[in-house]
């Protein structure tokens, strides 16, 4: 394996996260399709050299997420300016936890939550 190719994501409201991962985070639609035989958006953006794909689907059931449940524990996004990421959040009334510092790397972290309660972290990656 030479790298992560892409993170998959179902959606409960494909316009309200299509906004939030591209508008608010600000990554790139690359590719956008409608499936009519599933009722189904699928978004490819990206991150870095990686891709979200973002999937809708009529009536997704819930997955447990908290507290520390098994599979996928977050999804974290590399940040140059932590403090800037934080406050372009907060102005657009994201909430989003204290910052904390990881004690073995020394580097600064805070979480925040998609329109689903996906745990999100933006990691300082200096």
């Amino acid at each position: 394996m030479r790298s992560l190719h892409h993170v998959a994501i179902i959606c409960s409201d494909y316009d309200v996260s299509k906004r939030f991962y591209s508008e608010l985070l600000g990554l790139p639609v690359l590719f956008e399709v409608y499936r009519a035989e599933r009722r189904s958006w699928k978004c490819d953006l990206g991150v870095g050299t990686a891709q979200i794909e973002l999937f809708s689907f009529p009536d997704p059931p819930a997955r447990v997420s908290r507290p520390e449940a098994r599979g996928l524990r977050h999804l974290a996004f590399a940040v140059d300016d932590l403090d800037a990421a934080v406050a372009r959040l907060v102005a657009a009334g994201v909430a989003v936890e204290p910052v904390r510092v990881d004690p073995h790397t020394d580097r600064r972290f805070t979480f925040f939550e998609d329109p689903d309660a996906l745990p999100l972290e933006l990691y300082e990656a200096g």
